[in-house]
């Protein structure tokens, strides 16, 4: 899952749906897999399957997997055709031609055949959509002030760089978006701010072999000659923890850190902890490289250092769950800190 789905919000005509990543405002680690010619890789492969698009995406274009764990991408409606790549649990992408039993489909850089049993298409697809996705808004201005209130004459929380991603948690009050930002929750003038909703989408086979091979590269990391052990993968859970949860109680630290090992154990997420961190849309402190700051920094909380012990312990007060967002009283599920957990 290294590119995400994106699907940009508009106030007249409801979902469109773009083909691209948030590419420019993400940093750090994630950009290594994220590929920088995703366009020519995208027209070669509707080349070589003689696809021709249409000019604008309809929102009636969206595609959602319906699966537990993965599906194969076909080159032709075939089951023994060549395997272009995979989508997984929760990914997304456009339909560009609906069959009987096979439909052809583009998510992210992976364009493909998929057996129709796996799709959700409609209203089916947008319902999913909305309950797995992510709003996100994008600095688009030098610096951007984080208020207490929707008013520009209340307190300043902290001021955010160009190209921060920020999580939407509400868009109801008028000219303001209510934003999550790690530990940080406030409201941000709208006019200064790309919003976007996203979710996964699928890998083409290079960009598996290329997320292994930095899965890989991440785990040979050196420090003071000494190759990285499973100290290092503790500490990139504790800066995910921190970035996430630095705030919260220690109870929710440890959630958040159950979340990720959660994920590792199933089969529907990268089977790393780097891998599930840096999935694409998943983490937005990982896509924007904060975490890669607090990680280098060295500088980490204490609490988020034991609450990923414990993680990897396997210890876990959210049962299973895989997710976790800011809790806006759109999900149910189990509430700690200002997180809901499901």
């Amino acid at each position: 899952m290294t590119a995400g789905l994106v699907v940009l919000m508009s106030p007249f005509s409801g979902l469109t749906v773009s083909a691209g990543p948030l590419d420019d405002a993400r940093g750090g680690a994630s950009e290594v897999l994220n590929s920088s010619n995703a366009a020519e890789i995208i027209d070669n492969t509707a080349a070589e399957l003689q696809i021709v698009f249409s000019e604008e995406i309809e929102n009636d274009d969206l595609v959602m997997v319906d699966i537990r764990n993965y599906v194969n991408v076909r080159s032709e409606a075939t089951v023994d055709s060549e395997k272009m790549g995979v989508m997984y649990k929760d990914c997304g992408g456009v339909l560009l031609e609906e069959g009987e039993e096979w439909s052809l489909l583009k998510s992210g850089e992976l364009i493909g055949w998929v057996e129709n049993e796996y799709l959700l298409f409609g209203e089916d697809a947008k319902e999913l959509a909305a309950d797995v996705g992510m709003t996100f808004a994008v600095v688009n201005t030098a610096s951007l002030r984080v208020h207490t209130e929707g008013s520009l004459d209340s307190d300043v929380l902290t001021i955010v760089p160009k190209n921060e991603i920020l999580e939407v948690v509400d868009q109801s009050t008028p000219g303001w978006v209510y934003v999550d930002y790690g530990d940080i929750d406030g409201y941000v003038a709208a006019e200064y701010v790309d919003i976007s909703f996203e979710v996964d989408a699928g890998e083409t086979m290079a960009q598996i072999r290329a997320r292994e091979a930095a899965e890989a590269e991440a785990r040979r990391h050196q420090n003071y000659g000494e190759y990285m052990t499973g100290a290092d993968d503790m500490l990139l859970l504790a800066a995910l923890i921190q970035c996430e949860a630095g705030g919260e109680p220690y109870e929710g630290q440890v959630a958040v850190g159950a979340v990720v090992m959660n994920r590792v154990r199933s089969a529907a997420y990268p089977n790393t902890i780097h891998g599930v961190i840096y999935a694409s849309g998943q983490f937005t402190p990982a896509m924007s490289g904060r975490v890669n700051q607090v990680y280098n920094s060295g500088n980490i909380k204490q609490s988020c250092i034991l609450a990923a012990q414990e993680a990897l312990s396997g210890v876990s007060n959210v049962g299973d769950f895989t997710h976790f967002r800011t809790n806006n009283g759109a999900h149910t599920g189990i509430a700690i800190g200002h997180h809901i957990f499901y």
